[in-house]
């Protein structure tokens, strides 16, 4: 069948789309590849190195946002200053602190949070996320996409072709 000039014309802007939506998630692939290869690197040299060898087995035993888990972060300052100030994943790098923040940011971030669940006996990526939001003071809108995302992270949803209902 014979597309039509308007049609053809259509096409063609439709295609153009197509192609900037590519190189704009490309460029996203690209950053997130970048973040995959340089997460937490300030963590493997001084000034923080020493910091973590003593507090990831206390940080492992404690309840994330408990009062010994703040009283940690109390003591880690001067190492948690320094990783702040080098990986942006981290609201604190920020003077306006989540607020800040760019989706890629916002990523791996999340991914961060999901790993570090990983590190502590009794972690959970969804309390996580909920204790962040009062000790972030993101708003439900976001909090409700971090949790979105976190079904696809631990496998609950298929986030490829997902269509809404």
């Amino acid at each position: 069948m014979e597309l039509s000039q308007e049609e053809k014309a259509t096409n063609f802007e439709t295609m153009l789309h197509i192609h900037q939506v590519q190189s704009l998630l490309l460029r996203c692939c690209a950053e997130l590849h970048d973040r995959c290869l340089s997460h937490d690197q300030s963590k493997l040299g001084p000034p923080e190195v020493n910091t973590f060898v003593e507090f990831t087995p206390k940080l492992r035993g404690s309840t994330y946002g408990s009062e010994e888990y703040k009283g940690f972060l109390a003591a880690m300052k001067p190492a948690l200053d320094n990783h702040y100030a080098n990986n942006r994943h981290h609201p604190e790098h920020f003077e306006n602190g989540m607020a800040g923040m760019n989706l890629i940011d916002l990523l791996e971030m999340l991914c961060d949070w999901f790993a570090a669940t990983k590190r502590h006996a009794d972690g959970d990526l969804y309390k996580s996320i909920d204790l962040n939001a009062e000790r972030f003071g993101y708003s439900e809108e976001l909090r409700q996409i971090f949790l979105n995302t976190a079904d696809y992270l631990t496998g609950k949803i298929e986030a490829k072709n997902d269509t809404a209902t």
